[in-house]
C-alpha cells in the first residue's frame, strides 16, 4: 500500500493546531515587544537581551550577565512607558539573568 502524506510547513502546522497557533502568536508578540524597545537599550547591551514570556501585564526579559541586568533594570520604567505608548498593556518588566 502506497500512502502519500501531505507535508506542512511549520507555519501551516501552527495554524492547524490551536496550541501551536497560540505559542506562535506569543512568540510573535514578544519579538515585536523586543523590537519596539530595541532603540532604548544601549547598542552594546542589545546582544545580551532576548525576549522572554509575557503573562498578563508582566513581561520577562532574559539578560546575559549581572552587569547587563543591572543596567536593563534601570531602564525598566522607560521600557514600560514606551511599550504602553505603543499599545501593549505592560505594568512590569521582569529581568532574568541567564548564566
Amino acid at each position: 500500500m502506497n500512502r502519500r502524506f501531505k507535508t506542512y510547513s511549520l507555519e501551516e502546522a501552527a495554524f492547524e493546531s490551536p496550541t501551536l497557533a497560540s505559542l506562535a502568536a506569543q512568540a510573535r508578540d514578544t519579538s515585536n515587544r523586543l523590537r519596539a524597545i530595541k532603540g532604548l537599550i544601549p547598542e552594546e547591551l542589545r546582544p545580551a537581551v532576548t525576549a522572554g514570556p509575557a503573562e498578563g501585564d508582566s513581561w520577562c526579559l532574559l539578560v546575559q550577565g549581572n552587569a547587563a541586568a543591572a543596567k536593563v533594570r534601570q531602564l525598566a520604567p522607560a521600557l514600560i512607558a514606551h511599550l504602553r505608548s505603543h499599545g501593549w498593556d505592560v505594568a512590569t518588566v521582569r529581568i532574568k539573568v541567564r548564566k
